[in-house]
């Protein structure tokens, strides 16, 4: 598992915007460093990156999805750190596949993992959407994803019955406490929503039609 660093560092921490940077600022200019491909692995091993893969390919759908809502509301602002967030998540999937050596990406096995919810750890919930959310929330949303991939990669290793197993979820669990603290010194340079800011004085109007 020695490409730890590599996409811990290269992926996640080039993402975070540069200290006086509004959020979606600076880092798609950013290079990402290739990871060397891994050493053969068990089948287990090959499963959780499978698995691992479609997490962070579902998330980046997600915040592309979410981007889309925000635009039709027209707030900008927030669609822009979407789109940033969905460009992170396929960064992070493509590292993941480069590392594994896959020219096409495995179809993961059925009935392996099991979520806390109905939808993958790293996949935001609709109903945490909102027309006139901030950035604050938005980075909120994307911290409590990164947390709960932490939590099932950390339980997977408390689980896991060999070494090889076990080394590389706390791998993938040491990856995603590395995103939530980086969220972290984000959201502390990100100004908290003012109150009553989800109140609309002049509020869309849906038709049947």
């Amino acid at each position: 598992m020695s490409t730890s660093t590599d996409r811990r560092k290269g992926a996640a921490k080039a993402a975070a915007p540069a200290k006086g940077t509004k959020p979606g600022a600076g880092a798609s200019a950013s290079k990402k460093k290739v990871p060397a491909k891994r050493p053969k692995v068990s089948e287990k091993v090959r499963q959780l990156m499978i698995h691992a893969y479609a997490m962070e390919a579902e998330a980046a759908e997600r915040y592309a999805e979410f981007a889309d809502v925000m635009e039709v509301h027209n707030n900008a602002e927030v669609a822009e750190l979407f789109h940033k967030m969905a460009r992170i998540e396929n960064l992070h999937a493509q590292q993941i596949r480069e590392s594994m050596g896959w020219k096409t990406v495995p179809v993961p096995a059925e009935g392996i993992y099991r979520w806390e919810g109905l939808e993958a750890p790293e996949t935001a919930d609709h109903s945490d959407l909102h027309y006139l959310m901030t950035p604050h929330h938005a980075l909120q949303i994307a911290r409590l994803n990164e947390e709960r991939a932490k939590r099932f990669y950390a339980k997977l290793a408390a689980e896991a019955s060999d070494d090889e197993m076990r080394r590389a979820a706390l791998e993938m669990s040491e990856e995603e406490a590395d995103h939530v603290r980086l969220i972290d010194e984000w959201l502390a340079r990100t100004p908290a929503p003012e109150a009553g800011w989800s109140t609309d004085l002049d509020p869309p109007n849906y038709s049947a039609d």
